[in-house]
């Protein structure tokens, strides 16, 4: 494992002790240098842990807090972005383990206007998932215009879906899984889905047609056909929100859009105070990610088995 120097915070961050950093498969872009990075560079974008000095100029956060950082480094506060109010966009946002060292460290140095608050109630390993897989659904269902008691599909039950499932079915929708294969069924029952429905097998868009039309679908899953298929199965003014990235292009005909006023868009990740909001809703409901915990000496070795798909379904770090 690197050796690198402990350094003091500059003014506007804070020095944060690790105990814990999810891996996400955003980090791939990385590791195998699909940003412009400069090297040599620390993964890590889910990174949980304890603030252990504080840079010059920083207000509410202090010594002994517990923070949590995820893929947004912090917004700037001065650009035509943030003083409109949408700080996710910040024209000078900083991506966590991208333009800085992320969490797979011992210490980590956080811009101050990027942090999240972990509440007392929720272990470090538990929250670290949240603060990307967790905020990105959590944010996509709660800024959507669906309301209690509307049909809401999330297309995948995997490191996002599985927790999409849960969010939605807690903040009070009829809840539709999509995935591939009928040994999937019971266990998005068990998430809380009221539905589901093989894809491998039936057509989603239809299949949700059948239930009467999704006023929302949380696209998790990055296939371009998969989630070009939900669009059919959305009502008038229904929507679907892209949150897998994914090179695989989404071909739908317009007039799907057309008739219905129908649309489709795009989401990425959320802002601090969603990602506040994520876990304290997560505390309250109960709403848990499915983890496996290595230790920070087998980062690699967890990288490795992310990548693999073999993980069920978030991978943790422990520091």
């Amino acid at each position: 494992m690197a050796k690198l120097p402990l350094v003091d915070p500059k003014p506007g961050y804070v020095r944060i002790r690790v105990e814990a950093c999810g891996v996400c498969h955003s980090d791939a872009a990385t590791v195998e240098g699909k940003f412009p990075i400069t090297w040599p560079r620390v993964p890590g974008h889910e990174a949980v842990g304890v603030i252990d000095k504080v840079g010059d100029g920083v207000e509410g956060w202090a010594v002994g807090q517990r923070v949590g950082v995820g893929f947004l480094g912090g917004s700037c506060g001065h650009c035509d972005r943030c003083r409109g109010g949408d700080l996710v966009n910040c024209r000078n946002q900083e991506f966590t383990g991208v333009q800085h060292d992320g969490g797979y460290a011992e210490v980590l140095l956080s811009k101050a206007s990027g942090l999240i608050s972990i509440p007392d109630d929720l272990a470090a390993v538990d929250a670290a998932p949240l603060l990307c897989a967790g905020l990105t659904t959590f944010s996509a269902l709660r800024n959507a215009s669906a309301k209690a008691g509307d049909l809401v599909a999330v297309l995948g039950i995997g490191g996002l879906g599985h927790l999409g499932v849960q969010y939605a079915r807690h903040m009070g929708f009829e809840v539709v899984a999509i995935g591939r294969g009928a040994d999937k069924a019971e266990f998005a029952r068990k998430l809380g889905a009221h539905h589901y429905v093989d894809s491998s097998e039936v057509d989603p868009g239809q299949a949700l047609q059948d239930l009467g039309g999704a006023a929302l679908v949380i696209a998790t899953a990055s296939g371009g056909k998969a989630v070009a298929q939900t669009v059919k199965g959305l009502r008038p003014r229904g929507k679907v929100v892209t949150l897998g990235a994914s090179p695989d292009p989404i071909e739908f005909a317009t007039s799907d859009l057309m008739f219905g006023s129908r649309s489709i868009e795009g989401a990425l990740t959320g802002d601090p105070a969603t990602g506040d909001e994520t876990l304290n809703f997560s505390v309250l409901t109960g709403v848990a990610a499915m983890i496996e915990t290595m230790p920070l000496e087998k980062a690699a070795e967890a990288y490795a088995r992310m990548m693999s798909g073999k993980v069920r379904f978030r991978m943790v770090l422990t520091m």
